[in-house]
């Protein structure tokens, strides 16, 4: 149901309060909305940019009512949110994007199945509810392949790598004797993503759509490292990534953002990796280099304004700030910050620990070539060894 704009000085919900939800509240607070947050720790990222912030579990239901009282619209920053939780918000406040989509994107066989049944490009992969599924999937798809839990993966959490000396019996028992999705082993040449947005259907039905340019992803122990736009990709694969991703985006009827990522194979096909119903890491550098960030988008997609421009203003590299650099104390932020074009994000997080997103920075040139060269300058002062 249309409900409507809904206009500076609302009141936006997130549910989440990590760095996704902390740049959408940041957007928000700009245009010049209020925003309230859920999230079970007191002085999150979110929360911290947040006009009110509810630290309860996602659980609490009556507490997720009084909060969907003081709120316009809600919306989310990361996809473990119980579907109990949605089905209670639902019928007292716009949720956006919907609790279908989010039912669908949390969980991998779910997702997949979704993708195949809707003849999306996807790898091959099998279901798995016990060890003898595991020996018949791994039977079927070869070695190597990957063991994916179903629910609550991320940044490579929850897989494993199954090669010919793998001991199964092995394998499912530190996965847990839970349902996992077992993927054949893509051989691709590079990984990408798409950020798409999709608006409220106007009175004809018809939904406003604006894809991001894509990135070329590099990632580094499962977590990603690096994204760079414009991607050095074919105009042809550019194009197909972005119309697949909106087509996907238009079949799960989504209203926000969604992120595509995908495996471009060396026979030149894209393959779709994993969906997030969310802003994602690989678009953080549309706060700096687009005309419209990542984040603003989501902003205008659920309230229900016109799209932004997502045009890329300037080539950017943008690259994740891990609590691995803390390890010999307080990186050197001013030496970090004299680069040329290097714009420093960080996230409030207190406690810095190894793997933990801390921030990211990105680097604009109008020159690829020298953005990657003043990144490795920075890499150079942030591990101690100065310019």
């Amino acid at each position: 149901m249309n409900h409507g704009p809904i206009l500076p000085g609302s009141t936006i919900g997130c549910l989440g309060g990590g760095q996704l939800g902390r740049m959408f509240a940041l957007s928000a607070r700009r245009m010049g909305y209020r925003v309230h947050t859920v999230d079970p720790m007191p002085d999150s990222p979110t929360g911290q940019i947040s006009d009110r912030e509810f630290n309860v579990p996602f659980t609490d239901i009556p507490t997720l009512l009084e909060f969907a009282e003081g709120v316009n619209v809600v919306t989310y920053e990361f996809e473990n949110i119980p579907v109990d939780a949605l089905d209670a918000l639902a019928p007292k406040v716009p949720l956006r994007p919907g609790r279908d989509v989010l039912f669908t994107c949390q969980n991998r066989q779910r997702e997949k199945e979704f993708l195949r049944k809707c003849r999306f490009p996807v790898g091959p992969f099998g279901v798995v509810l016990d060890e003898a599924e595991l020996h018949a999937a791994v039977a079927v798809l070869g070695f190597p392949c990957v063991l994916k839990t179903a629910d609550f993966g991320y940044d490579g959490k929850g897989q494993q790598k199954i090669t010919a000396e793998s001991d199964l019996a092995e394998v499912w028992r530190r996965h847990g004797n839970r349902a996992g999705v077992v993927e054949a082993w893509i051989n691709y040449q590079a990984e990408l993503s798409v950020v798409v947005a999709r608006g409220v259907p106007d009175a004809a039905g018809e939904s406003p759509v604006q894809a991001f340019p894509p990135t070329l992803n590099e990632h580094e122990n499962h977590i990603l490292a690096t994204s760079v736009a414009p991607a050095p990709l074919a105009a042809s694969i550019a194009a197909r990534a972005q119309h697949l991703a909106a087509s996907i985006a238009a079949r799960l009827d989504v209203v926000g953002l969604l992120a595509v990522e995908f495996f471009l194979t060396r026979q030149g096909d894209l393959l779709v990796n994993e969906l997030a119903p969310r802003p994602h890491n690989s678009g953080h550098y549309s706060f700096d280099a687009c005309v419209t960030s990542q984040f603003e988008q989501q902003l205008r997609a659920v309230c229900g304004l016109p799209l932004g421009d997502p045009r890329l203003i300037s080539p950017v590299v943008m690259r994740n700030l891990l609590g691995d650099i803390w390890a010999n104390g307080e990186p050197d932020w001013p030496g970090l910050l004299a680069l040329p074009g290097l714009r420093l994000h960080l996230y409030g997080k207190n406690e810095p620990r190894p793997g933990r997103k801390m921030g990211h920075y990105c680097v604009l040139n109008e020159s690829l070539d020298r953005a990657w060269e003043i990144d490795a300058q920075a890499q150079g002062i942030l591990r101690g060894k100065g310019t």
